[in-house]
C-alpha cells in the first residue's frame, strides 16, 4: 500500500526530496504557490542532476491547499524566516508524522506550538537535507553528493526504533540515506557554525566564491573552528558527532580544506552555497542575528577569523538591496 506523503515547499530542497519519495513508490503531493503548482502539474517535476549529468522527470500532484486531505507523512521544507508565517497553515495539517526540514533556531518553541495547537499532527521530527541547487522557470538544477541524505531525529534523545523503521521505509528502494541524530536541537544550533562563515565570504565576494583569496578561505575555515570551540565551552555536544574534528588538525581537516577549495573554485560551490546565499538573504540575516547574540559571551580574541570576515561583509540592508530578497 502506497503511503501518502506531502512535501510543503517547492524549492530546490523540497523538489529533490519529493523526487526521492516518488522514486521510493510513495503517493506524493507537493504544496506550492499557485504559479509553481501550475508548472508542476503541467510539466512534471523536472530536475537536472548536475554532478550526475542526468535529467529526471516525475509526474506529481501539486496543490495550493490541503483542506480535508490526510497524509501519512508531511515534510515541511522552507527557509527559517518563512517557517513561522507558515505555522497557521501547518497547524491545520492532518498527518501521522510531521518532519520540519531545514534551519530552525527555535525548534523547541515550534514543537511546543505544534503539540498545543495542531491536534491532527501525531508525531514530530526535525531534519536537515544535504543538497543544493537552483530553481528555474519550469525545472530545477540539483547539486548533491551521491544520492544525498537527511540528518533527522527528535529534539532530544534517540528516536523510537519502530518510528525509525517506518521513516526508513518511506525511502526504501533508493540510495538516499537517513542518518539518525541523538539531539536535533544541538544539531540545529551547531549547523550555523559551518554555514555562516561560508555565507559571509560569499557576500564579501559578491556571491561568487571563485573571487575569494587564499587568506579569506583560511579565515572561513578558522571561523568555523572558533565557533565550534565556543560551542564546546558552553557544554553543547556537537552534532553530527565529530563534525568539529574537520576543523581541527590532522587528516580530517585536510579533507575539509580540500573540499573548501573545490567549493570555492567550481560551479559546485556556486550551486551548493552561493545560490542559497543569494536567494536567502533574510534567512541568513536571522541566523546571523541569532549567532551574534549567542557569541556575545565569547572573547573577541577567540573570534578573530569570524570577526575579520564579518567586518568585510556588506551590511544586511545593502545585501537586501543587491539581491532583492
Amino acid at each position: 500500500m502506497k503511503r501518502r506523503v506531502l512535501v510543503f515547499g517547492a524549492g530546490v530542497i523540497g523538489a529533490y526530496l519529493a523526487h526521492v519519495l516518488i522514486e521510493a513508490g510513495n503517493d506524493v503531493t507537493i504544496l506550492a504557490r499557485e504559479e509553481r503548482a501550475k508548472s508542476l502539474n503541467e510539466n512534471g517535476l523536472v530536475i537536472y542532476h548536475h554532478l550526475q549529468k542526468k535529467t529526471t522527470k516525475n509526474e506529481v500532484k501539486a496543490v495550493t491547499d490541503v483542506d480535508n486531505l490526510a497524509f501519512d507523512a508531511t515534510f515541511v521544507v522552507m527557509p527559517y524566516h518563512k517557517l513561522k508565517s507558515a505555522l497557521p497553515m501547518i497547524r491545520t495539517f492532518n498527518t501521522k508524522l510531521l518532519v520540519l526540514v531545514g534551519n530552525d533556531l527555535s525548534p523547541a518553541e515550534i514543537r511546543k506550538d505544534m503539540k498545543e495547537n495542531a491536534p491532527g499532527i501525531k508525531k514530530i521530527l526535525f531534519g536537515f537535507q544535504v543538497s543544493g541547487g537552483k530553481k528555474e522557470e519550469k525545472s530545477y538544477v540539483c547539486e548533491r553528493f551521491g544520492a544525498s541524505w537527511m540528518d533527522i531525529g527528535q529534539l532530544h534523545g534517540e528516536t523510537d526504533a519502530r518510528l525509525k523503521k517506518w521513516v526508513e521505509n518511506l525511502f526504501k528502494g533508493t540510495k538516499y540515506r537517513i542518518n539518525w541524530q541523538g539531539d536535533m536541537e544541538n544539531y540545529l544550533i551547531c549547523h550555523p557554525a559551518e554555514i555562516l562563515p561560508i555565507g559571509y565570504l560569499s557576500y564579501i565576494c559578491g556571491g561568487d566564491l571563485r573571487k575569494s583569496t587564499r587568506s579569506q578561505r583560511r579565515d572561513m575555515f578558522d571561523a568555523s573552528r572558533e565557533a565550534f570551540d565556543f560551542l564546546r565551552t558552553k557544554g553543547i555536544t556537537v552534532y553530527p558527532k565529530g563534525e568539529d574534528k574537520f576543523y581541527g588538525s590532522g587528516v580530517r581537516s585536510k579533507v575539509m580544506k580540500f573540499l573548501y577549495f573545490i567549493m570555492a573554485k567550481s560551479v559546485i560551490g556556486d550551486l551548493i552555497a552561493c545560490e542559497h546565499c543569494r536567494n536567502a538573504v533574510s534567512e541568513m540575516e536571522q541566523i546571523d542575528m541569532f549567532y551574534a547574540d549567542f557569541l556575545k559571551e565569547c572573547p573577541p580574541a577567540k573570534l578573530k577569523a569570524w570577526n575579520r570576515l564579518k567586518a568585510q561583509m556588506p551590511t544586511w540592508d545593502e545585501l537586501h538591496r543587491i539581491y532583492g530578497n
